[in-house]
């Protein structure tokens, strides 16, 4: 393995982290939009962080392509770059759904129903650890992080749950405002896909690691190894 190859992958996970970061604080931030924080300051904040994780995609990518191009890896590395294309997808989609979340923001002004009946900033914090121990899993090699990673995210589906129940709720009692309560389960159901894009960059985390993926173990190893 050269020293540059060895550079570059080091840049690969730096890159990576940074990004995760981003989607971190684009989760964060418009956890806050939605319970009616920061106004269009922080709405505008969301979206600045939406294409920077657009343009640090791109810069993945292209690393990842001269990594593949210019290196030729073979085995855990060739498995490693893989699983990076195909979890800065992932990332790219949540930086997305918060840009949505915050969209949704500011149609929602009645903050006693984002209060603490509508738990929404611990769904948001469940989700942003996910993704921050899907990267760390992947940079450590860590397949017992990345593997729980893949059961917490009972938690964050047990959440929308929860927060949709209470909708119907608080819609039942007699709140006039049906349009809020859909708005508010819009961004909830955001959230728990958030949460499965982290699920995704777990089991490609799991991939690089083991060779085996779960939903085409087989197939993806053959495709992607050329074995």
């Amino acid at each position: 393995m050269s020293e540059r190859f060895v550079r570059q992958l080091e840049e690969l996970h730096v890159e990576l982290i940074t990004m995760g970061s981003l989607c971190e604080k684009a989760i964060s931030l418009s956890a806050k939009a939605i319970q009616g924080e920061g106004g269009m300051t922080l709405i505008g904040k969301i979206f600045e962080t939406e294409k920077e994780i657009d343009a640090q995609e791109r810069e993945i990518e292209n690393l990842c392509m001269k990594l593949l191009l210019h290196e030729h890896p073979v085995a855990g590395d060739l498995r490693s770059i893989s699983a990076a294309l195909k979890m800065i997808s992932d990332m790219e989609r949540i930086g997305d759904q918060a840009a949505d979340i915050a969209d949704l923001s500011k149609h929602i002004e009645d903050k006693a129903v984002t209060g603490n009946s509508i738990n929404i900033r611990k769904m948001a914090e469940d989700t942003v650890r996910m993704v921050t121990e899907s990267i760390d899993a992947f940079v450590k090699g860590d397949l017992e992080l990345c593997r729980q990673v893949i059961n917490d995210d009972d938690k964050v589906d047990n959440a929308f749950n929860e927060i949709k129940e209470k909708l119907v709720e608080i819609l039942s009692s007699g709140s006039p405002d049906a349009r809020l309560g859909l708005d508010i389960l819009m961004a909830a159901k955001y959230f728990e896909r958030i949460g499965d894009h982290a699920v995704n960059i777990a089991e490609w985390v799991e991939y690089s690691i083991t060779g085996v993926h779960r939903s085409s173990a087989s197939h993806t190893d053959n495709y992607l190894t050329g074995e």
